[in-house]
This record gives structure tokens, sequence and C-alpha cells, in this order.
């Protein structure tokens, strides 16, 4: 059963205890998972990557056969997901393992995906596909916010900061309740009071080094990394930038597969890509293969965890591997 992002609430009237997530839109994905499921969850939760159940299918199944019979019932986020759980989700259906809510966490997913097929067609399970913002959607976000707390800005500052975070609702949302802060004491915000509060020059800089990462530049990442003194706290804001932009690069690789011409590629893609980024794009679009880049991403999440795991040396880690292929 297919259900709309904008349709949140028919999933508060069904007891699904299957739920794939899907699309590239990572931070309205990483909200609604968290609002929608995780807040409102009072039993254990449980993440998990795909590739931990897969490499221990078995055990795996019989973890969630026990814990369905004897403890407290539990939320399980797969993160990463894409067609290779189809027969772990297959043999949990089959099963019936009731008391635990499973949540599917998946990129980009075909229309002949056989997981996507199977949550789209069965009225039992539920498929939520998030689809990237685009300028009118992060304005539309920006603007509700402002309305509802009753603060007053300009359309220049929504324009701002719609600009600056480069259509990650994670980045907007994140300055947003940062004004939310300010507007305890101050109702009336200028864009001076945005520039000091949000650092949004610096988050600039981050921007660049994801996009000259990805072009190869290997002079101007250098160069940025010199420039910038950024700090550990910064690492995950890169990691995401870098991840969200990877993610972004492999659709335009596989628009690019089909049309096998880039210039169509990029002036056809949506959301649009803005004008000032179109020749640093092209250079992305020749320096990957689609294979590559698929298995940059994975290394973007290994490198995540890596640096929550070891915060002190996150800038090192970073460091390291944006200045290597």
């Amino acid at each position: 059963m297919i259900i709309k992002s904008y349709e949140l609430d028919k999933i508060k009237s069904k007891k699904n205890n299957l739920v794939l997530i899907y699309g590239s839109n990572q931070g309205y994905k990483n909200q609604v998972i968290k609002e929608e499921f995780e807040d409102q969850f009072k039993g254990e939760i449980l993440k998990v990557d795909e590739n931990e159940i897969l490499s221990k299918y078995d055990e795996s199944i019989s973890n969630l056969m026990n814990k369905s019979l004897f403890d407290d019932d539990k939320l399980i986020i797969i993160s990463r997901a894409s067609n290779k759980i189809y027969n772990f989700i297959n043999e949990v259906i089959e099963r019936k393992i009731e008391r635990i809510k499973i949540i599917i966490n998946s990129d980009n997913l075909e229309k002949k995906s056989k997981l996507r097929n199977l949550f789209e067609k069965e009225k039992d399970l539920i498929c939520i596909p998030f689809y990237e913002d685009n300028e009118k959607s992060l304005g539309i976000i920006a603007q509700n916010f402002f309305r509802k707390k009753n603060i007053k800005v300009s359309q220049e500052i929504i324009n701002l900061l719609i600009g600056r975070s480069r259509g990650d609702r994670g980045n907007l949302i994140n300055e947003l309740n940062k004004i939310d802060n300010l507007s305890i004491t101050k109702k009336n915000i200028d864009i001076d009071d945005i520039f000091k509060l949000t650092n949004l020059s610096e988050n600039y800089s981050v921007f660049e080094l994801a996009e000259n990462y990805l072009a190869k530049n290997k002079k101007q990442v250098s160069k940025i990394l010199n420039e910038n003194n950024f700090a550990n706290d910064e690492c995950i804001l890169i990691i995401r930038t870098i991840l969200n932009r990877s993610k972004r690069l492999l659709r335009l690789k596989e628009s690019q597969n089909q049309t096998n011409n880039i210039d169509l590629t990029i002036s056809s893609f949506k959301p649009p890509i803005f004008w000032k980024e179109k020749d640093v794009v092209k250079k992305q679009i020749q320096s990957w293969s689609e294979d590559e880049v698929k298995k940059m991403i994975y290394k973007i999440s290994d490198l995540e965890i890596l640096v929550k795991k070891n915060s002190s040396n996150s800038l090192n880690f970073v460091s390291d591997f944006v200045s290597n292929y």
C-alpha cells in the first residue's frame, strides 16, 4: 500500500508492522522516522544495518521469533536496505511475527524493484516514497515555521536559508531551530542576525569541499582544508553533505547512462541544478562510474560510523577521506 509523504496521518489509523521508507530525501526520512515512529513508540528500539542482518540471516530470524514470543514490543529500524533484504522480509511476513514493528529505510528503488513492488501491492504493508525537496517545498517549510512561531523575517532571509541549505531539509531545519532559540529574545530578525547565528559562510565552505571532492579537484580540496579551521564537531555536517551530493551524483549517472548526453542529463535534472554549479557537476559526472559512486556511498556511511565512535580524531579521518580517492 502506497502512502504519500504528505499523508502521514494515515499511518496512525493503521496497525501495519512492516513499513518501507525509500527515496533520496534523507533529511525528510530521518525526520519522519523519529517523529512518527521512534517518538511514538514505547518499547525497545533497535537500529541495524542490512549487512548485519544478511551476514547472520538464520540468527536474525531466530532472534525475531524469540523476541516476539517472550519480550516487550520492539521497533526495528533497518538502514541502508536494498533488494537484497527481500527474502528476509518475505520470511518475516510468512512467519507472521508479531509484537515487532520493522521500518526499512532504503535509498532510491527503481519501479522494477522486488522490494518496492512487494510493499506497494500488499494491502497489509506500507510503502512511503520520499523524493528530494525543491526550492518551493523548502520555502513552504520555512514560511510555515516562521508563521507558526510568529517570527518576522524578510523574503530575502528565507531565500538565503533555502539557497544555503542546498536542497537538504535536514540542514534547513537545523538552521530554523537556531533561529527559534534567538526569537525568544528577538522577534524582528534581520539578515545580519542570520549570518551570525547560522555560520552560513562557514557552511558554504563545507558545500564547496563536498563539490570539489566529487569533482576530484585535489588542489581545491587541499586549499579548502588549509584555509578553513574545521572543528571535530563539524565533521558530521561534512560527511552528510558529501553523502547527499553523492546520492545526487548517483541519480545523475543513472540518467546519463540512459540519455548518453551529459548536458541533457544536467539540464533536465530535477530539482534543477543552479547554473553556477553546472561546470563542477559536469566534471563530477565525468570523474566517476556508476559502480564507483555506489561504492563511495557505502564508504561514506562507514566513515560516519567511524567518526561517531572516535570523535576526537574525526577531523583526521574526514581529511584523509577527502584527500584520497
